[in-house]
């Protein structure tokens, strides 16, 4: 006889988790931009991808995560690491994928690349190559203070 008691309640059982949708979604997300960022490795390595590529791989639940804590009306500046951050924004993976080859129809008309991802519908307002260079730019998209 084990001595481990449960608790059985058939009116908690029998609720759905609300949560478990969410959850769901958020890890879909994160799948997405890992794939996206494996996809990505199997073309640099190919040299069918040209340039610099700064992957984001491991980095996945932090671009997802902050985009959950996000509006609409927020901005997003990132850092030369910016696929996850332009996924989880909304900017499509073909849009993105294009500009990485520099086709017209990447997400930057093909002149940016992989460091210089753009995306005005979505506030999305790229990367930089330049460590902290996203700064200067971010101060103009944000929100006056108010007191």
């Amino acid at each position: 006889m084990s001595t481990t008691r449960t608790r059985h309640t058939p009116r908690a059982a029998a609720r759905p988790d609300r949560q478990a949708a969410h959850r769901l979604a958020l890890l879909e997300s994160m799948l997405r931009v890992r794939r996206f960022e494996e996809r990505c490795v199997e073309l640099y390595s190919a040299a069918r991808i040209r340039g610099f590529m700064h992957l984001y791989i491991g980095e996945e639940a932090v671009a997802v995560g902050v985009n959950e804590a996000l509006t609409d009306d927020d901005a997003v500046v990132s850092t030369y690491r910016e696929h996850g951050h332009a996924l989880a924004r909304g900017v499509p993976a073909e849009a993105i994928m294009a500009e990485m080859f520099g086709k017209v129809t990447g997400c930057s008309r093909g002149r940016g690349g992989s460091m210089h991802l753009f995306d005005a519908e979505r506030r999305f307002y790229g990367g930089n190559a330049i460590v902290g260079g996203g700064l200067p730019p971010s101060r103009p998209a944000s929100p006056s203070p108010t007191t």
